[in-house]
């Protein structure tokens, strides 16, 4: 490829970055002269997910609703990051796409290899572009797996907590609220949100109900179950969370030991891929030099 191709690609660039910086300027010391002659704060500015999102809006709404539907499912298993719509998180693929398919096209004219440089920027281009579009994804699941087992791990000490606090004679709601003080991860961040829509005039039971079936968490949401059939059936709460924590612990010891016994069974692969190989080398490779040795 020409040395003024590459001229023009790193000049583009650039200018690229610089037209992008003085807008950020711009942004960051706009200031609104008042009708008195004052001047007044710089607004609030849309953050750069929020612009992103505008601008793919019309893109996100020839979406099927089969396929929004599933995607803000995912969003709040995940914690809401950003407080990214379907439409803002399709933004940002793209986005990624377009800045890796740039960054492979110019890494890929930069390459000195075999193959001529026609051929393999495009395919850098594309490669990038695949991987800046499916990356947004892949921290998605990340994100919600990491979640799912943070409520895991502190739900059973959540449930004895909330035990503890209505056996005491509290209300649901009191211990709901002195979860989120005590626990802040994922689990605390979902309480937050109940009590917030409880608040807000929606009913205690189908804001449980909800967080149930937005975390997917299995043990999660046996509990409310066993909360919403309690309240309708007038069971005391209280025997029926220490009954729920002990089985949570119960599961948790069982999970625990079948881990502990899957652990020697997995042991062998890397033993006998890694460890037997060079153990041998190291036992007869001093006989089979001497072996060579006698043979000359």
């Amino acid at each position: 490829m020409s040395t003024g191709f590459l001229i023009a690609i790193t000049a583009g660039v650039i200018c690229g970055i610089v037209v992008v910086a003085y807008f950020v300027a711009i942004d960051q010391n706009k200031a609104v002269p008042a009708t008195n002659g004052a001047w007044a704060p710089a607004p609030v500015r849309t953050p750069l997910i929020k612009r992103f999102e505008a601008l793919a809006r019309p893109i996100a709404s020839r979406l099927p609703a089969n396929a929004t539907g599933p995607l803000r499912q995912k969003l709040s298993r995940a914690g809401d990051p950003g407080n990214l719509t379907p439409s803002g998180f399709q933004a940002v693929r793209y986005a990624l796409a377009a800045l890796f398919a740039i960054a492979g096209l110019t890494i890929g004219a930069l390459l000195h290899l075999p193959l001529p440089s026609l051929v393999v920027a495009p395919l850098a281009g594309v490669l990038a572009a695949f991987v800046g579009y499916m990356g947004p994804v892949l921290w998605l699941e990340q994100r919600i797996s990491q979640r799912r087992h943070q409520i895991e791990r502190s739900l059973a000490e959540a449930t004895d907590l909330l035990t503890l606090v209505v056996e005491s004679g509290m209300s649901l709601d009191e211990g709901l609220l002195s979860i989120t003080e005590r626990f802040h991860n994922a689990l605390g961040d979902e309480i937050g949100k109940v009590l917030r829509e409880i608040r807000l005039g929606r009913p205690r039971m189908g804001a449980l109900e909800h967080m149930a079936e937005t975390t997917g968490v299995a043990d999660l949401h046996h509990l409310v179950e066993s909360i919403v059939q309690s309240d309708q059936m007038g069971v005391p709460i209280a025997r029926l969370l220490r009954v729920q924590a002990t089985e949570m612990r119960r599961r948790q010891r069982q999970t625990a030991q079948e881990r502990a016994a899957q652990a020697s069974s997995r042991m062998v692969f890397p033993m006998v891929g890694c460890i037997f190989p060079v153990l041998w080398i190291v036992l007869l490779g001093p006989a089979i030099i001497q072996i060579l040795k006698s043979l000359k």
